[in-house]
């Protein structure tokens, strides 16, 4: 058995068994130095550390919980991890998503549909008007050659602006008590897919999108392109690639994910609109999609992986006398380990002289 497994490790091509190793490494590393943390500052730290790593599977409904948080997640580091294959740096997500969020409700709260097509509508608009949003960008910087980072933070304040104007002026409970609009048509939410959690059907939705991006990126003349285009501008113009069509297509798909998670999120999570702020899930995205090297095969790991230590670190912070910010601490260690080129480099070349020597 041990045999089939490590001959099965060793018929994966050598970047692939490279990115496992270091990527396990840094989250072991880091979690050492937060085991070293919380030894210094806790007065309990066995059990802190308990709540930590164990916390989210006390129960079912703090398992989905992770699982909960991971779907967004996922489809925002899809998202980011599109328009970053293509060198685009389009952080326009959170904008996508709150609108697509916003274009959702609206759309529930309107058009007299039957309640699946009009979950799928509602869906299929909220997913448009955020490729719509990441979209604009793109076009001013081929048009006008403004960067894309620039004019993409600031469509994230217009539609951030834009969206509380909608609900404030036309879809406000005024019964509510706060800032959300009327209530949801019970027929037009995601269905509940595990009793005692919050787990739903968009979860279904996610799992055919990994896939169709995964395609899309590997297998597709445009997914070359984008591809080509990320990794040398010039010589995929040079190659034919219409490089100004891969800017915008990338820009848009991305724009459509964010969207279609603001989407899942807000029929799969609440009964009516209830956002006071702009979701903070956009700007975790472009961590997941750093964590898995913008791969979609990776993402819902990277994206798991995340949520997993967030809900964890919550429970802990609730439980026991650790705070929530040594979190953040593992989370940049994370990062910053999985980011550097550098990291576990000269293991790589190792790797690459052993299989060279096999080979020959």
């Amino acid at each position: 058995m041990l045999k089939l497994i490590k001959q099965r490790w060793l018929d994966q091509p050598l970047d692939n068994r490279f990115e496992s190793i270091r990527f396990s490494m840094a989250i072991v590393i880091s979690l050492i130095v937060t085991l070293v943390l919380v030894l210094l500052v806790s007065n309990e730290p066995l059990f802190a550390l308990q709540q930590l790593f164990l916390g989210p599977l006390a129960s079912i409904r703090k398992f989905g919980n992770v699982i909960e948080s991971m779907i967004p997640l996922t489809f925002l580091g899809l998202s980011v991890a599109i328009m970053f294959s293509a060198r685009q740096f389009n952080l326009g997500s959170s904008g996508a998503l709150f609108l697509g969020g916003t274009v959702t409700a609206v759309v529930v709260l309107t058009l007299p549909l039957p309640g699946f097509v009009l979950s799928v509508v509602a869906i299929l608009l909220g997913a448009f008007t955020g490729g719509l949003v990441t979209l604009i960008p793109a076009f001013i910087k081929l048009r006008f050659g403004a960067s894309e980072l620039v004019s993409s933070l600031m469509m994230n304040f217009i539609a951030l602006n834009l969206g509380f104007f909608i609900i404030l002026n036309y879809y406000r409970d005024p019964q509510a008590g706060s800032l959300a609009s009327f209530e949801f048509p019970s027929s037009s939410l995601l269905v509940q897919l595990i009793p005692g959690t919050r787990i739903h059907t968009g979860l279904l939705l996610l799992f055919i999108m990994i896939v169709l991006i995964y395609l899309f990126i590997q297998k597709t003349k445009w997914g070359y392109a984008l591809r080509m285009t990320g990794f040398n501008k010039s010589f995929a113009t040079y190659s034919g690639i219409s490089t100004g069509a891969v800017i915008l297509y990338s820009q848009f798909l991305g724009g459509i994910l964010a969207g279609m998670a603001g989407s899942v999120e807000m029929l799969g999570m609440y009964d009516r609109f209830r956002w006071q702020a702009m979701p903070t899930y956009a700007f975790d995205g472009v961590i997941v999609a750093v964590l898995a090297k913008n791969k979609p095969q990776y993402i819902p790991l990277a994206a798991f992986v995340l949520s997993y230590i967030r809900i964890g670190a919550d429970t802990m912070s609730v439980n026991s006398d650790v705070s929530f910010q040594v979190i953040a601490i593992i989370q940049g260690l994370i990062i910053i380990m999985i980011a550097a080129n550098a990291f576990l480099a000269k293991y790589r070349q190792r790797l690459v002289v052993q299989e060279a020597i096999t080979n020959d």
